[in-house]
């Protein structure tokens, strides 16, 4: 499902954070919103997600207006993961991705068979079926944010917000977890994701959008958008740009600074 958004800005009284954004990201695809800490990256995302109300512009899903949508039908068209989510005290991995299914209950609808059968699909695209009855607090964070992931899943949107899903990750880990992000589009869902780890984006997303002090800096596919300018521009450094060998993403290498001898 398409998402959009219209001369967007947001922010708080008298510090504005996301500055006249124009986005078109079609269904299907995962696009990176990357740049420094502090460029609005993570409001944009909770915009999107009707969390933050912007101050002009509007949202669309699929060519509805979020802000339009009663709170079921937008959690029955967007799933979000934070930055740092919080689980109850001593939940179970299932206990997790079953408050996935949270906005499909009802007073006339409890819990079913598709129910059931969303936890078992988002477990099992997750590889986490094996850690099912295990508490939350007892994995490893790599272990953790592919459950965190797995509820997400379970809820079944058409839209897919992932707030720093690799954060905290070694490599292993963040490459799993950006592996799965393409198998969910594959199937058909729109992910739209923050991340910090450039060469990640430029290798795993579609479209890469580049902010920079609240604005779209630069936005479209990768070996079009990382470029050395674009590097020294969002973080303030040197860098050479590089086609990693087989598929030729652009690997983003920091230029060494001269170094005092010792």
């Amino acid at each position: 499902m398409q998402i959009t958004t219209e001369r967007l800005s947001a922010g708080y009284p008298g510090h504005p954070v996301v500055q006249n954004v124009d986005l078109d990201v079609p269904s299907g695809q995962v696009v990176a919103v990357v740049g420094p800490n502090g460029c609005g990256k993570s409001t944009l995302l909770r915009t999107v997600a009707r969390l933050h109300r912007p101050a002009e512009g509007r949202v669309r899903i699929g060519g509805e207006d979020v802000w339009q949508l009663s709170r079921r039908r937008a959690a029955h068209l967007i799933a979000l993961l934070p930055q740092s989510p919080q689980a109850p005290e001593a939940v179970t991995v299932e206990g997790l991705v079953r408050y996935g299914r949270h906005p499909h209950q009802g007073l006339f609808r409890q819990w079913s068979r598709e129910d059931e059968a969303a936890v078992r699909d988002a477990l099992a695209a997750t590889g986490t079926t094996a850690l099912a009855g295990r508490r939350l607090d007892q994995l490893s964070g790599g272990q953790r944010q592919r459950c965190w992931l797995a509820m997400v899943l379970a809820q079944q949107t058409p839209v897919v917000l992932l707030d720093e899903p690799t954060s905290a990750l070694d490599l292993g880990h963040a490459v799993e977890v950006l592996e799965l992000v393409r198998e969910v589009a594959a199937a058909g869902r729109t992910v739209m994701m923050v991340l910090h780890d450039l060469a990640g984006a430029a290798r795993y997303a579609d479209t890469i959008v580049a902010m920079h002090a609240g604005h779209v800096v630069a936005h479209g596919p990768a070996h079009e958008v990382v470029t050395a300018e674009l590097v020294e521009r969002l973080y303030g450094i040197e860098a050479d740009i590089l086609a990693a060998p087989g598929d030729g993403a652009p690997v983003v290498i920091p230029t060494a600074r001269d170094r005092m001898p010792v």
